[in-house]
């Protein structure tokens, strides 16, 4: 793995000022290596990526690096190096799949790659110029993990990406995501055991808006994990 990229101190995030999601909240990450999030319902992880992507308003903390500088999470420098796939999401509904990715590169100040083989990989040949608000909740979530694969930025944010997805597509995103090290680092939280174990070099179980316990490469395995996750479930 590279050397820290993003580097979050003491977090705090809330939706409600009578209780806070996030606690003193502190994570690390390495440029080339993927991270797991699993917990829970309700143990913020969800919440963290939303903050990570600048959709979280309410968060405080003692200090926020990427890339060994200070970094404001709406800034146009950190949005054009970071994009998230969320478990669900119904925007640019009336834009097709093409239309959505031209729509993006541009954003991101980049030339529309070519998407055929992760199109062929996800089986989205039927759908390329389909309104995303026609497409089923397993299709739009192909379209928008499409998107962020071609686009590879520094940092890959995934919320629950095998969500909806067939078998042999998730069969394919395991695939990419594990190859994903060589343009940067991929953070996903995710309640499937599997998705977790086959792809991560690094697991943070999430407790009550804390990482209650860490699995580093070679320790990763589904017992243990599953042993913290009923360890914090008979609390």
């Amino acid at each position: 793995m590279g050397e820290a990229f993003l580097n979050i101190k003491n977090l705090n995030a809330w939706y409600s000022s009578k209780k806070m999601i996030l606690s003193d909240f502190s994570f690390e990450l390495s440029e080339h290596e993927v991270a797991g999030l699993i917990g829970l319902n309700g143990a913020g992880k969800t919440t963290f990526l939303k903050v990570l992507s600048g959709l979280l308003p309410t968060f405080r903390s003692d200090g926020v690096c990427f890339c060994g500088a200070p970094v404001d999470f709406k800034k146009q420098d950190f949005k054009l190096c970071r994009y998230t796939v969320f478990a669900e999401d119904d925007s640019f509904s009336y834009f097709t799949f093409r239309e959505y990715l031209s729509y993006v590169c541009s954003a991101y100040r980049k030339e529309v790659p070519d998407v055929s083989e992760l199109i062929r990989g996800f089986s989205f040949e039927a759908y390329t110029d389909t309104l995303l608000k026609e497409l089923s909740t397993g299709n739009r979530k192909k379209a928008f993990l499409i998107t962020a694969f071609a686009l590879k930025p520094r940092l890959l944010l995934l919320d629950e990406p095998v969500n909806g997805l067939d078998f042999q597509s998730t069969e394919y995103l395991y695939r990419i995501i594990s190859g994903y090290k060589e343009y940067g680092a991929v953070l996903f939280s995710s309640h499937i055991l599997e998705s977790i174990t086959l792809t991560s070099d690094r697991v943070f179980v999430l407790e009550e808006g804390k990482i209650r316990q860490t699995f580093e490469r070679g320790q990763i395995n589904a017992a243990d994990i599953r042993e913290a996750l009923h360890d914090e479930n008979d609390k």
